[in-house]
């Protein structure tokens, strides 16, 4: 019975249970239609003429794309999830570190998102908010708990509906504006730099780019788990960052939900909002449930439980309490994943012995002071935070592993 919720959380997904293109291309789009980027995007679109915008948003994605790859690589070719990929660069204890702080704030981001959920449909319907988020609450735990599988064919019945109808509403806005001219003539009353665009668009999704080898890990082979990745990550965020920007520009409004609310489509709002923040609040308390089993090495559907009832029980508090916290917290999360592909192909060169076989360090100083210093660069050093920590965690890993002669160290995988 055991077997039946398996998600392969403290073991490779053996290749039986690989998926091809096209599921892991739903799962993945799913993953980035994310509504953090339709905000950004609008921020973006308010503050930038068209042309620029466009270029912001292609170098952006440029960045979140390569850093999203080389994950994905990783777990496509190790068949193992962020948090045991983490047991080789941080120690079996050190990736305790990664999973807490990736668990942590997924499940704050999972609470946070039952409430952007349920107060637009309280003010369209009249429905109780408790009501909402209860419900809400329940549905995306309820995928989260049957795994994989239900992630899948969630993200089969949500992504078209997703680009069908959002682009519907995004040409009636065009429409509404006198065409793709007037809206390009369109010129920000208050610009922004692109240093801060750019910033603004590669933060608003580096932290859930970290935790793509929990889903790309279920790739039939490293060629569909890159290319899906990549994919998702130019065309569904691209997409989430027009929407959010065509909404800002004509409606003031950078949700798309809530631009069809403007615009008079009640229904098909509501099926956007909801399976906008379904997909990616299932995955958010599935990739934390993955952190916590790897600390408790209890298995993965039961801890979905638990933290979907924390979750939707501090929705409320945590939307009117922790955004803040979420957003400060979220910028610890890209030096986790600057490690770990400094570890696997830098220092490890793409060496890895097989997860039953591999002698672990309990904890790896060297990863976490690597991290440390990232998180602190994030914070503290001028320019675009999210880089700052990716390069300043990559360069100290890759340079005290080599000076302190621990590159190579470990058994390669059987070939």
């Amino acid at each position: 019975m055991a077997e039946q919720h398996t998600d392969y959380e403290l073991e490779q997904v053996p290749a039986g249970a690989r998926r091809g293109f096209w599921t892991m291309l739903a799962v993945m789009l799913g993953f980035t239609f994310f509504s953090a980027s339709m905000w950004a995007g609008g921020t973006l679109g308010e503050g930038l003429s068209l042309a620029r915008f466009a270029a912001v948003v292609l170098c952006g994605n440029l960045v979140l794309g390569a850093y999203a790859a080389l994950l994905a690589l990783i777990a496509s070719r190790t068949g193992l999830s962020t948090h045991l990929i983490s047991r080789y660069a941080f120690g079996s204890r050190g990736s305790w570190l990664p999973s807490a702080l990736l668990g942590g704030t997924q499940v704050g981001w999972f609470g946070v998102g039952v409430v952007m959920f349920a107060l637009p449909v309280q003010v369209a319907t009249g429905i109780d908010t408790l009501w909402l988020i209860i419900a809400g609450g329940v549905l995306m735990t309820a995928t989260a708990y049957l795994g994989f599988k239900a992630l899948a064919v969630l993200s089969l019945i949500a992504v078209p509906a997703i680009f069908v109808l959002g682009n519907l509403s995004v040409g009636m806005a065009v429409n509404e504006a006198g065409g793709l001219g007037a809206l390009a003539a369109i010129q920000p009353e208050n610009s922004i730099t692109l240093a801060v665009a750019l910033s603004t668009c590669i933060g608003s999704f580096i932290s859930g780019a970290t935790l793509t080898p929990d889903f790309v890990r279920f790739a039939k082979t490293p060629k569909i788990g890159v290319s899906t990745t990549l994919i998702a990550f130019f065309l569904g965020n691209s997409l989430m960052f027009t929407f959010g920007a065509v909404g800002a520009l004509v409606y003031s409004e950078s949700d798309i939900s809530q631009v069809m609310f403007a615009q008079g489509l009640i229904i098909p709002a509501v099926l956007v909002l909801g399976l906008n923040i379904w997909t990616t609040n299932d995955n958010a308390l599935y990739a934390a449930s993955l952190g916590f089993s790897n600390i408790t090495g209890w298995p993965k559907h039961w801890i979905v439980l638990v933290n979907g009832i924390v979750g939707t029980v501090f929705a409320l508090w945590l939307y009117n309490n922790f955004v803040g916290w979420l957003s400060f917290l979220s910028s610890a999360l890209p030096p986790i994943g600057a490690i770990l592909i400094a570890d696997y192909f830098l220092v490890a060169r793409r060496r890895y012995a097989a997860l039953e076989q591999a002698a672990f360090d309990t904890v790896n100083w060297i990863a976490v002071g690597a991290w440390a210093l990232g998180f602190a660069a994030a914070n503290l050093l001028p320019g675009i935070p999210p880089l700052n920590a990716i390069v300043t965690a990559l360069v100290v890993y890759v340079v005290a592993s080599y000076a302190l002669g621990r590159a190579g160290a470990r058994a390669p995988a059987a070939s």
